[in-house]
């Protein structure tokens, strides 16, 4: 017998270092966007409930006391190797890009290599933050003033559709490399990528909660996000109307919201491997000190 059956992959969530199935028990097929309704499954994702963005916001909040506390330069190994484990399954992440049929070969393996270059741009900022965004304030008076980073806490990523790689990294790595905890929301469209960095996390030595990834509609998670009382700051890639929902909520409880536009690219390294990607996750705290006689 020459003939085997395929074997489509069900892709699961990442919450708390481990691979749940969503609690709802839905599936949903992962498609070539130009096959139309009809196309063949490539592969299936689990559909995150409410039920399971709640269990990963209680994940990142356990994790990301400890991780805050780490040093800069362990984050910073530890963003390293996950740079190294993307690089050795750049053809699987080429592969998982092109699956939607959005990009050819070519222009995949572009957006491949320049992810795996942020991934490094971002563990070399770890150690170096407080050396560029804080340092010794002038003042008036017999006081020494200092200003130090610190991170938001935890941190809701809804990643773009587009630049599902990318636009996956650039928005979540940073409040990682701070020591921020994500809960971060796969493209809808070309989920598999953040998977796949998702498989990546565990070996890299990210403690388990620091990355969560989910998968799933965005209409249904977003406003649960905006609402949740635990998490500290959103970064979202969101179309107007759910921009609008989650503006709507978050005013209610005052989170730090920043909205990327859904078009943007994330090629421009003057942005996105800058300082200035590390303004929505953090926070600046001043402390005075007298100067002694």
């Amino acid at each position: 017998m020459t003939d085997r059956a395929d074997i489509t992959k069900t892709w699961k969530l990442f919450i708390g270092g481990a691979y749940p199935r969503s609690e709802s028990g839905r599936v949903a097929p992962v498609t070539d966007i130009g096959a139309g309704a009809g196309g063949k499954a490539l592969a299936y994702i689990a559909q995150a409930s409410r039920k399971d963005l709640r269990d990963a916001v209680e994940a990142a909040r356990g994790a990301q006391e400890k991780w805050a506390a780490s040093s800069g330069y362990l984050r910073g190994q530890i963003i390293y190797r996950l740079a190294e484990l993307l690089d050795a399954r750049r053809e699987e992440l080429v592969e998982s890009v092109r699956m939607s049929g959005r990009l050819g070969k070519g222009r995949a393996r572009g957006e491949v290599e320049q992810a795996i270059d942020r991934t490094l741009s971002f563990a070399g900022w770890c150690d170096k933050l407080d050396s560029v965004l804080g340092g010794r304030n002038p003042v008036a008076g017999p006081f020494h003033c200092f200003s130090q980073i610190e991170p938001s806490g935890v941190v809701a990523v809804v990643a773009p559709q587009e630049a599902s790689l990318l636009g996956f990294l650039s928005l979540t790595l940073p409040a990682i490399a701070c020591g921020c905890a994500v809960i971060a929301v796969a493209s809808e469209k070309e989920p598999i990528p953040a998977l796949v960095v998702a498989e990546c996390a565990p070996s890299s030595d990210i403690p388990p909660g620091v990355l969560n990834v989910l998968t799933g509609m965005r209409a249904e998670l977003v406003p649960v996000i905006a609402g949740h009382r635990d998490i500290d700051a959103v970064v979202a890639s969101l179309d107007p109307e759910l921009a609008k929902i989650a503006q709507i909520g978050v005013s209610e409880n005052l989170k730090r919201v920043r909205l990327i536009d859904p078009i943007e690219r994330f090629t421009d390294d003057t942005i996105w491997s800058s300082p200035r990607s590390f303004q929505s996750v953090t926070e600046v705290k001043t402390v005075w000190h007298t100067v002694g006689s």
